[in-house]
């Protein structure tokens, strides 16, 4: 039935049965794993090779493989931080844990799969490591399917911390001990102008604080508070965080909003972007900032309301000229495929090759890509509409298109007109 891999990928022939559809579903899903193994395989490769080309070009060799795992993100259209990831699981399958890694050239094992196993075992010795890898993913002496096999992903998870602490249980210890370090929150955009809060806690601090929440919620509800228990339970988060309900006085925090004069003024619906979120529509930020603290600061700004260029002749780009760099790429890495926030301003065309510090040179980078681009081998080029493409030690080019602030620019403004649209409002506005 499955003459070729091409053939496969073709789909199900016409009038094909539900069996045949199933049947056909199961077989691609093996492909998938199988490719996901073999991309693998060859991440480990690059990696050797990179390295051997880098010691060869008299690399220090604590720098031996930078930017490899920002070519293997672009190559499989994922941040660099997921690159890295996925390189560091390669290597731990390919060198630490054969049978799983057997089980995924398969067919039979997905790439999450391994990753749990990986994840689980991370603590412990090499040795230890491969005791897992092989009662879970071993074939039987029969030739009987492994363990992990027919798990499920909380079963796959629960057995491999089970083997871990039965194997190591102060490693285990050590490692929760250790987790704290690891605390954070993040902030990510949800539909309909909400946003995801999240925050990784140790346990007990994150039960403390559901419990407090949970124990608001009561109280407001028996209080005839009309408020569903989630919503009063969001509204409580926001108030002790912010300070917002305590005597009546608006927090001092800040959210910046970039929108244009018009939309400001109802004479536009241009939409407007919320740093560290996103586009938000012009009639959500003009009710957001309605009664808000507001202050305006001039950027640079063509008649038609886009961003124009900015220059310095210092290496490093002044205060106003990064925070113009910033705001213009909408606080976002320019990396293709990466979503990272913008922690670094650096030069296109590198300042040691005679490119300027002004604001066609420039781009908004986080730290990772910032590092990769200054291994061996690596170029990058900005293009005459804002464009920017990076071309990798391979030869392999990947173009950020130039950055849309404002989506389509209206129509040029009579100079009168001019005179209200001539800047970019940064707005400050309690939360």
């Amino acid at each position: 039935m499955y003459e070729t891999i091409d053939r496969l990928l073709d789909g199900p022939p016409p009038g094909a049965s539900e069996r045949e559809l199933v049947d056909w579903i199961a077989r691609l899903e093996e492909v998938k794993c199988t490719a996901e193994a073999v991309q693998a395989e060859a991440s480990v490769r690059l990696e050797e090779a990179a390295r051997v080309r880098q010691a060869e070009a008299g690399v220090p060799a604590r720098k031996l493989g930078e930017g490899v795992a920002s070519q293997i993100a672009l190559a499989r259209r994922v941040s660099p931080d997921r690159g890295a990831k996925l390189l560091g699981l390669a290597k731990i399958l390919i060198t630490e844990m054969p049978h799983t890694f057997a089980l995924m050239k398969a067919g039979s094992f997905s790439q999450w799969q391994a990753t749990i196993l990986a994840r689980e075992t991370a603590c412990l010795s090499l040795e230890d490591r491969r005791v897992i890898d092989y009662e879970l993913c071993a074939t039987g002496p029969a030739g009987e399917p492994a363990r992990a096999v027919a798990m499920g992903l909380r079963q796959l998870e629960n057995a491999a911390k089970k083997l871990a602490i039965t194997l190591d249980q102060a490693a285990v210890v050590s490692r929760a001990a250790n987790a704290t370090k690891d605390r954070r929150v993040s902030l990510r955009p949800a539909p309909d102008t909400m946003t995801w809060l999240g925050a990784l806690l140790p346990v007990k601090d994150g039960v403390a604080v559901f419990a407090a929440l949970d124990q608001a919620a009561n109280a407001a509800r028996a209080a005839g508070d009309e408020r569903s228990r989630g919503q009063v339970m969001a509204d409580t988060l926001v108030d002790r965080v912010t300070g917002r309900s305590s005597a009546g006085a608006k927090p001092r925090i800040e959210v910046k909003i970039v929108m244009t004069a018009d939309a400001l003024a109802s004479a536009s619906d241009q939409p407007a972007r919320v740093e560290g979120y996103g586009p938000v529509p012009a009639g959500w930020a003009r009710d957001a900032l309605s009664d808000a603290e507001v202050f305006v600061r001039r950027l640079f700004t063509d008649p038609a309301g886009q961003l124009v260029a900015m220059e310095s002749r210092s290496r490093k780009a002044p205060d106003g000229l990064a925070e113009f760099i910033t705001t213009r790429d909408g606080g976002t890495c320019r990396t293709v495929g990466c979503d990272a926030p913008i922690r670094n301003i650096d030069h296109i065309q590198r300042h040691a090759d005679g490119g300027e510090t002004s604001a066609e040179n420039l781009q908004g980078l986080c730290e990772r890509c910032n590092q990769a681009k200054e291994a061996i081998g690596w170029q990058a080029r900005p293009g005459p509409d804002g464009s920017i493409t990076t071309i990798t030690p391979t030869g392999h080019t990947y173009t950020s298109p130039p950055p849309d602030t404002w989506g389509q620019a209206p129509p040029p403004l009579s100079r009168a007109e001019f005179t209200l649209r001539d800047v970019l409002l940064d707005h400050a506005f309690a939360a």
